[in-house]
């Protein structure tokens, strides 16, 4: 029985990415005359009867849509983070039977003994159309204040005592010299299996975080089935170790999203920008996926009172901004002109990409620029910085799905709109800080620019856990700056909506590549991404491993081209055009270091240096503002230093008051 419930599976899978292959066909005006889009959609129909029947007749008691268990599995799975003395955490829950009790306990092992710390009612909120038969049935627990500075062993309680769920809470690692941060994208339902390769590598790698970038679930309407099955696939490394998990479009019920501040879109493609759904669904998504985080930021709602939670986070030495870098970016239909198959995907070569910058497009929005400007001047107990966020910014792909569809622009990237990715990256950069996403079905590590190539930080575009929709980095032109190899086409190049972009790293798929690692996965160029952070020596080493492959095996190879490694004063590789005078501090250990342009009243950058003496660079001849230190009183402010066009001996001495 299993080995059919397998094939079944696998089956249906493959019936899957051909319609998936042929609708992209059919859209890129690629397909054959006689296969219209009626006789697809039909053709769709069908197969989904039969499959969804044989699914069912098959699975029986363990399809996936079946959420019925016993009471003893009540619990799912659990997420969690730690954050400002603040535990918050979800547990996940079956539907429990009407005589089971509502309440749920979290408890920690006290020397041996178990003692509730929290107890809270699950939630039986409706989650909203298109699923308004189904409740949430997520129970969250907030515990304050929280002594981070040790492992607690912890058991959530459910169903009156016969459910339980034991994990481990762990401290924050601040004595460690590298900070690993394991990130995930892309659980495609075209393969439903369990993930026991990557369960194994990440109890081997044994990261600090685990960050999970958006599409969870791909089944747009069964949020909560598929929000169960990611459980059954991840609960197992998420029960015992911080976890970030931000929702994208697949997640809310869409093709894409260009969320438009809450608006309601036209269509589940959400190219009007918007959300389709209504906004109890998006908002009972959100909970599931995202409560566990630590509070927002701004959390004033945006329209329809659809929720936000962009926010911060610190592990060990490292500072993580998590960002929404959909839910206020505009829709590109009807705004800008329509020169493809879809509203976002552009085929002309020679279309006007400064028609496309539209002034009031919008990216991350002003709401989310501010939180990174504030957030890039605190450097309280970190070392580091990352930005997470759903993609990268920048639009890297040129094949999509098959080899003959080459799409010039995709306006789903954060490529688009350009001036809006141009100010999210000049707010990144100010505070030297790595950039992760993912979504794109292609691995990458870019170099950005806005004015020039590199002028700006890294970005890890890590690989899609079940990569069925492929996608390839194959410019046509040669890169005006190459970069020597173990890849081709490595070096500078405009994106298709003409950014500026160093590629560094990359992962096509590649058939050739399933004999040598990975197996299937390994050819479709799926997997995950790990970065470690070096908070001593402030170097960033970024790795791509392929699914199948086992870590703990001396042969275990990355996809080629990795690890790329980075030191943190690259991601603001704007090229000097000033110095200033060198600080030199006694007493402090590593200060933090504010540069402030007199003349526009602007922080031109905020760095914990390393060490105690550093010569900040500034790009234009002018007066500056240096302030050197800490709050609340171990400050040193110098006003109106004059740039000088090359480095000299003047030197700024610190020490503490």
């Amino acid at each position: 029985m299993i080995f059919l419930k397998r094939e079944v599976m696998t089956v249906a899978g493959q019936i899957s990415v051909a319609c998936v292959e042929a609708r992209h066909s059919i859209l890129a005006g690629t397909a054959g005359p006689a296969f219209s889009m009626r006789r697809f959609f039909a053709f769709l129909v069908a197969v989904s009867v039969v499959v969804s029947f044989g699914l069912r007749r098959v699975n029986g008691a363990g399809d996936w849509l079946d959420t019925e268990v016993p009471s003893e599995q009540a619990i799912c799975f659990v997420l969690y983070t730690v954050s400002a003395d603040t535990l918050k955490m979800t547990a996940q829950l079956y539907p429990f039977n009407d005589d089971v009790g509502r309440k749920v306990q979290l408890q920690i092992d006290r020397d041996g003994a178990w003692e509730k710390i929290a107890e809270t009612r699950v939630s039986e909120k409706p989650y909203g159309r298109p699923q308004e038969d189904i409740k949430r049935w997520t129970a969250h627990f907030r515990v304050t204040p929280w002594d981070d500075s040790r492992d607690y062993r912890y058991r959530v309680v459910a169903a009156d005592g016969m459910a339980t769920l034991t994990g481990t809470i762990r401290k924050n690692p601040v004595e460690k010299k590298e900070i690993v941060v394991a990130a995930f994208t892309g659980n495609s339902n075209r393969d439903r299996r369990l993930k026991p390769d990557i369960i194994r590598n990440i109890q081997a790698q044994d990261p600090d975080l685990l960050f999970f970038s958006g599409d969870q679930s791909y089944d747009h309407k069964l949020h909560y089935q598929a929000w169960l099955l990611f459980g059954r696939q991840f609960g197992e490394i998420t029960k015992d170790r911080p976890t970030i998990c931000i929702p994208d479009d697949h997640d809310i019920g869409q093709s894409n999203l260009w969320g438009e501040e809450g608006v309601r879109a036209s269509s589940p493609t959400g190219d009007s920008g918007g959300y389709f759904w209504s906004p109890q669904y998006v908002n009972s998504v959100q909970d599931a996926q995202t409560w566990h985080l630590p509070d927002p930021f701004d959390a004033r709602p945006v329209q329809r009172g659809i929720g936000v939670y962009y926010t911060a986070l610190k592990i060990g030495l490292v500072g993580f901004a998590i960002i929404e870098d959909r839910k206020f970016k505009t829709g590109p239909k009807g705004l800008v002109p329509m020169i493809g198959p879809r509203p976002d995907h552009v085929t002309d070569e020679s279309f006007d990409r400064k028609s496309f910058d539209v002034h009031e497009a919008r990216l991350l929005g002003q709401r989310q620029l501010d939180f990174l400007h504030a957030w890039g001047q605190d450097w309280d107990g970190v070392n580091m910085k990352a930005v997470l966020s759903q993609t990268v910014f920048a639009n890297a792909a040129h094949r999509h799905g098959k080899y003959n569809y080459r799409l010039v622009a995709d306006l789903d990237s954060n490529g688009w709109p350009q001036s809006g990715r141009d100010r999210a990256l000049i707010e990144i950069r100010r505070s030297y800080s790595l950039m992760i996403g993912g979504d794109q079905h292609l691995a990458t590590v870019i170099h950005h620019g806005v004015n020039d190539w590199g002028d700006s930080g890294y970005s890890f575009c890590v690989p899609s856990i079940v990569n069925f929709y492929n996608r390839w980095w194959d410019p046509k032109e040669p890169a005006r700056r190459p970069i020597p190899g173990s890849l081709k086409d490595l070096g500078d190049y405009l994106d298709g909506f003409h950014n500026k972009v160093t590629m560094r790293a990359y992962a096509n798929p590649d058939k050739r590549r399933v004999k040598r690692y990975g197996g299937e996965w390994g050819g479709r160029a799926a997997g995950y991404g790990l970065v470690r952070f070096d908070v001593s020596s402030r170097e960033i080493t970024m790795e791509c491993w392929p699914r199948g492959v086992d870590v703990t095996q001396a042969a275990a190879e990355q996809y080629e081209g990795w690890p790329v490694t980075i030191n943190q004063l690259d991601n603001y590789g704007r090229k000097a055009v000033a110095w200033l005078p060198v600080i030199e501090a006694t007493g402090m250990e590593n200060p933090v270091v504010q540069v402030i342009d007199e003349v526009h009243d602007e922080i031109v950058y905020t760095l914990r240096i390393r060490g105690n003496r550093f010569r900040p660079k500034v790009f234009r001849m002018a007066d500056y503002t240096i302030v050197v230190g800490e709050s609340p009183n171990r400050l040193k402010t110098f006003e109106h230093v004059a740039a000088t066009a090359e480095e000299d001996d003047r030197v700024l001495e610190v020490s503490p008051r």
